[in-house]
């Protein structure tokens, strides 16, 4: 993995190089417990704070920022913070498409967005793959696709999940697809990480074995 331009403090450890990070929680306040001081230093920092949300919940994540001493308003205004909902982004046109997806969040990310010397910090929550919407099924194969694309150097980029809906199966592939994973409220190396390649090759046997679950493509 890749140096990062600072340490990052992010789920109780000291991150030093680049992080693609799955966070399972149990619920809407364990995230936020978690995740808001990693947020709040990024504030701190001068960092761009970079969320995707559930569009009914984007007005109450920014009050949550707000009671945490955040200036949304002025956040936005500048630029340091862009809160962009799954229709803007997972879900447009109604549906998901992996590869458009992929280069949607690559120009998002990218380091000329944050302020020089900078760094992005990046959330996005991944229920908009509980939706009933074409191409959903494709989340696993996405993220493993994902890390393909990432710059080899790349600023931190977490994606949620709350484990109260997402079934079993699919939480196991999702950890697998990761490099790093942050649970019971820890960010460490993930040991089940495969390489995206054999992960890939694994969705596609599935798809011509016939199984469907979620994260193989139909």
């Amino acid at each position: 993995m890749s140096i990062v331009k600072k340490p990052v403090n992010l789920a109780g450890s000291s991150l030093t190089h680049s992080c693609h990070a799955c966070a399972f929680f149990h619920s809407k306040e364990e995230e936020y417990r978690v995740l808001m001081p990693f947020i709040k230093e990024g504030f701190e920092e001068g960092d761009r704070a970079f969320h995707i949300v559930n569009p009914d919940y984007r007005a109450s994540h920014l009050e949550r920022l707000e009671r945490e001493g955040i200036d949304t308003a002025a956040a936005e205004t500048q630029g340091q913070l862009e809160v962009r909902t799954w229709g803007e982004t997972y879900l447009q046109d109604g549906h998901f498409d992996q590869y458009r997806m992929i280069a949607t969040l690559l120009k998002m990310i990218a380091p000329d967005n944050a302020p020089p010397g900078k760094m992005s910090r990046n959330i996005a929550s991944m229920a908009w793959a509980l939706e009933d919407r074409p191409g959903v099924n494709d989340i696993v194969e996405y993220e493993a696709r994902l890390n393909q694309a990432l710059p080899e150097q790349h600023d931190p980029v977490v994606c949620t999940y709350d484990l109260s809906q997402f079934d079993a199966t699919v939480v196991i592939d999702i950890m697998r697809t990761h490099p790093m994973v942050i649970i019971g409220g820890i960010l460490q190396e993930n040991p089940f990480f495969i390489p995206s390649e054999q992960m890939i090759q694994e969705l596609e046997a599935r798809k011509a074995s016939g199984d469907i679950r979620p994260g193989v493509t139909e």
